[in-house]
């Protein structure tokens, strides 16, 4: 990702609408809000007028505040400083600092024009995406909607970065054993969680290494989570087809109805395969069919390769999680593992090796 320089978020916000009606409203806002608060009750009387455009105001832009972001304002949020870390063809990602509380968060702006349309709609997935908590996933802190559709998701920032990142950074830490099955469990878990853990199985529908994000020692968090329930059906396709591109496509994904636990499953599979052997996953629509890429990739690596003092390993260890990543990526959906079962398969991984025996 490629970083941009220091924006106004309120800037890219404005593409939607008018710049300067953008600007005049904001400055509108401050103003009253710096009058009220230099006010004392006594002094707070406000004419039938004034008031009235303040409701209309609040009316036409929403922040929905979730757990971890209590604290969250709209004026934060719109007026944070932010350097573009990443984009999409539906949307833009920003890390931002937040000036009144001195801390930095991820901004998701999500192009209007590729979202869906209807508010109940919206509500009810950013609720749910809003209520969901797990010691291996993004939470959602907040949500914004603005007076022509913008729509903003605040999540917290990782310093460490993403696990594709990491992964090809070449410190050699990514090639650890002990490191490699952390990240395959906590992946795994944080699906495990999305696929059981609540009344209906929530789809990731675009897992991939690029958003799995990295905290203190490795500890996976998976980003992005059902965000392909707030897009329309032709930025969940484009969505869809990037991931193809970067070789994260089942076969059985045919426009945007193929999205399914499996093919959460068959993406696990390729993170496993990209963890053992340290490349890119291949799209395979350039690849040799008469080549099993990873297969042969997994070859190449040496058990030694994985080995390090406070990191032993043995062969048994690393032939089994590539088992699991083989069977992950079946080419027929119904011969992938479940995540219950994929976790169970970890587990006992995580029982061999030289310290078990």
């Amino acid at each position: 990702m490629v970083m941009e320089g220091t924006h106004k978020l309120m800037i890219i916000l404005a593409l939607s609408s008018s710049f300067t009606l953008f600007i005049t409203i904001v400055a509108l806002i401050s103003c009253i809000c710096c009058m009220k608060r230099g006010s004392s009750k006594d002094e707070s009387s406000w004419d039938t007028e004034a008031s009235f455009e303040v409701e209309e105001m609040e009316m036409k832009g929403e922040l929905i505040r979730f757990e971890g972001g209590e604290d969250l304002t709209c004026f934060d949020i719109l007026d944070a400083p932010g350097e573009v870390i990443g984009k999409s063809s539906y949307g833009t990602l920003y890390r931002a600092n937040l000036v009144t509380s001195d801390s930095v968060v991820v901004l998701r702006f999500l192009r209007p024009a590729c979202t869906i349309g209807k508010v109940q709609d919206v509500m009810h997935v950013v609720q749910l995406i809003g209520s969901i908590r797990h010691p291996n996933l993004v939470p959602l802190c907040g949500f914004y909607v603005g007076p022509r559709g913008e729509k903003l998701l605040v999540h917290p920032f990782y310093r460490r970065g993403n696990l594709a990142q990491f992964i090809r950074d070449g410190n050699g830490e990514s090639q650890r054993w002990s490191v490699v099955y952390r990240i395959s469990v906590g992946i795994a878990r944080g699906l495990h969680h999305l696929h059981t853990g609540l009344q209906k199985p929530v789809i990731h529908g675009n897992l991939k290494s690029r958003n799995i994000l990295l905290g203190r020692n490795q500890q996976p968090y998976v980003s992005d989570f059902g965000l392909h329930l707030l897009l329309n059906p032709p930025a969940t396709q484009e969505m869809v087809e990037d991931a193809a591109v970067e070789g994260y496509k089942p076969a059985e994904i045919v426009g945007t109805n193929g999205i399914s636990v499996e093919t959460d499953i068959f993406n696990f599979g390729v993170i496993l395969f990209e963890l053992l052997t340290g490349k890119e996953p291949m799209n395979k629509e350039k690849a040799d069919p008469d080549q099993d890429f990873h297969s042969n990739a997994i070859l190449d690596r040496r058990i030694s390769d994985f080995y390090h003092p406070d990191s032993p390993v043995d062969e048994e260890q690393v032939l089994k999680l590539s088992q699991l990543a083989m069977v992950c990526c079946s080419p027929s959906p119904s011969l992938r593992p479940s995540i219950k079962h994929i976790c169970k398969k970890l587990q006992e991984i995580g029982s061999y090796g030289p310290r078990s025996r």
